[in-house]
């Protein structure tokens, strides 16, 4: 080593050289899986589309938006349309069954098109999942038992991540750009894929703190209302800036 040169950089040099973890170690695989069911998603760097365009395909297009909000929306407003207002009882059965034909339609139409019925499969089991669950105790708010257990479940993985230092949305990042967990000996990018995880996870947790409440009190049309509202709408601006962030960690310097 000249005199010019810092220590710094070659402890840099040297954490370079430090031998990556074995591809078939839990978070190798992990990262792997992640990283592809991103880029599945629609976040792929190789395709240079811009912010909007990525997170547009993340989210279906206008049919996947579509099949995500229109189940659940017609859910609501038949509920709430059957809904006496004395009793306070409604078609439960009305309700869950359009709710449900609504999800098979589009998967049926998925079919016929041969196109990718996965999501429209997917939103189809989860829908039936939810309805039998209402139907067997008779209360329409179960019906969103399972999207709470699972911002519970996402929030909590998202949090313990970030905590223990292997972030998920590093470890979805460092294989999507060829990298592994390479980041993890860059401290920008811990720290960035850290407080990214932290958001995340304050996502579903917020989802939780404003519709657990509404689930106790029984106000099924509004539970309904605010899960639509906290869905998609507030999922694409998030995922907009995790791309935003991980783009800009692995932006190259002007030559």
């Amino acid at each position: 080593m000249n005199g010019d040169e810092r220590p710094e950089a070659a402890t840099e040099r040297r954490d370079d050289l430090t031998p990556p973890e074995p591809a078939g170690s839990t978070s190798g695989v992990l990262g792997a899986a992640l990283g592809e069911a991103a880029r599945r998603a629609g976040f792929d760097p190789e395709t240079n589309a811009s912010t909007g365009g990525v997170v547009w395909r993340a989210m279906g297009g206008f049919r996947g938006i579509v099949e995500a909000v229109l189940p659940g929306l017609v859910f609501i407003v038949v509920f709430t349309l059957t809904t006496d207002p004395e009793t306070r009882e409604a078609n439960l059965w009305l309700s869950l069954g359009l709710s449900v034909g609504v999800a098979a339609v589009f998967t049926l139409l998925r079919l016929i098109q041969r196109g990718p019925a996965g999501a429209a499969f997917g939103g189809l089991i989860a829908t039936a999942v939810a309805a039998g669950l209402a139907l067997w105790t008779g209360r329409g708010q179960d019906n969103f038992i399972p999207g709470l257990i699972t911002n519970a479940a996402y929030g909590t993985a998202f949090l313990v991540s970030a905590l223990i230092g292997w972030s998920l949305i590093g470890l979805a990042a460092g294989f999507l750009m060829n990298e592994g967990i390479a980041w993890r000996r860059d401290k920008r990018k811990r720290r960035v894929y850290f407080w990214l995880a932290i958001a995340w996870a304050a996502l579903f947790y917020l989802r939780l703190a404003v519709q657990l409440p509404l689930y106790f009190a029984d106000e099924v049309a509004a539970l309904g209302t605010l899960k639509l509202v906290m869905g998609l709408p507030l999922f694409a601006p998030l995922a907009a800036v995790t791309w935003l962030a991980v783009r800009a960690l692995y932006k190259r310097p002007a030559e």
